[in-house]
């Protein structure tokens, strides 16, 4: 039984959710994901893994209410247990030995930004935060951040909530000033993480991306998932999700995954039109 133990709106479109699965929470880490079913006709969903308490065996996930399944998700409440819970799947992002990072997180992304900013802040390391938003209201995970990082720069597309811009400009800002970043990981929308490496690239920053392509089965024989890194076929579900940024194909990823917005658009109606006859 994966019951939900806590349920949280973090704005208008966001939620946190704290599901009850010890054996997911005894072995995750941070940059892992689970696949979730709601019920038992639900299609499987990938999540990453947003925090995790091994003591009271519970692992909280983020997700923005965008197509049926997450609105699917979000129509359960505190008490009510999901069908399927599966993980800890992928590979863990790679923290060991780094002294100073700046990590680089965009809208929802910062959801997976987080958990590897305190771990890497748990190891010792100097950890400059830069999370971006498109304005106010969508700002979440402030005060973790806060806490987590030595350094937190937030950034509004429409400048509501602290500086005005994109986290490129902040970040480029920062190494200009002189900081020698072992490694810059960024989360977020494909083409703030393309832009990310853009700048990175320029000088010579080892940057890490993490990478959230349709995925159905999450072992990597269903190949939904495929990415080209450095003119080789990966998969995300078990080569990643986390990639050198330096050698992903962006262009070729952010045109796989516009294809299906049509089927999520549809996918979205028919959840809308299934909850308000439940309303009903």
């Amino acid at each position: 039984m994966f019951t939900i133990i806590k349920k949280e709106s973090l704005n208008p479109t966001v939620t946190r959710m704290v599901i009850h699965a010890p054996f997911v929470a005894r072995k995750a880490e941070p940059g892992q994901f689970i696949i979730f079913r709601a019920h038992e006709d639900s299609e499987r969903v990938p999540l990453t893994i947003a925090d995790f308490d091994r003591e009271a065996g519970t692992v909280t996930i983020i997700y923005q209410i965008v197509g049926g399944s997450t609105m699917e998700l979000d129509a359960m409440n505190e008490g009510e247990a999901l069908c399927d819970f599966v993980g800890p799947l992928g590979v863990a992002t790679h923290t060991a030995g780094l002294r100073k990072v700046a990590v680089v997180g965009g809208g929802v992304g910062c959801a997976i930004a987080y958990p590897v900013t305190k771990k890497l802040h748990d190891l010792g390391a100097e950890v400059h935060a830069v999370v971006g938003f498109r304005n106010k209201d969508l700002v979440i995970l402030e005060d973790e951040f806060r806490a987590a990082s030595d350094k937190l720069v937030m950034m509004t597309d429409d400048g509501s909530y602290g500086e005005k811009g994109l986290v490129t400009a902040a970040l480029e800002k920062l190494i200009q000033e002189g900081n020698e970043y072992d490694e810059v990981i960024a989360i977020g929308p494909l083409v703030m993480m393309k832009f990310v490496c853009a700048v990175t690239r320029k000088y010579g920053v080892k940057t890490v991306v993490s990478m959230n392509p349709i995925m159905i089965d999450g072992t990597g024989m269903c190949g939904g998932c495929r990415l080209t890194v450095g003119g080789e076929t990966k998969f995300a579900c078990v080569d990643g999700p986390d990639f050198d940024g330096h050698l992903v194909d962006f262009d070729e990823a952010m045109k796989r995954a516009s294809m299906y917005r049509e089927f999520e658009q549809h996918a979205r109606e028919a959840g809308c039109n299934l909850l308000s006859k439940e309303v009903k």
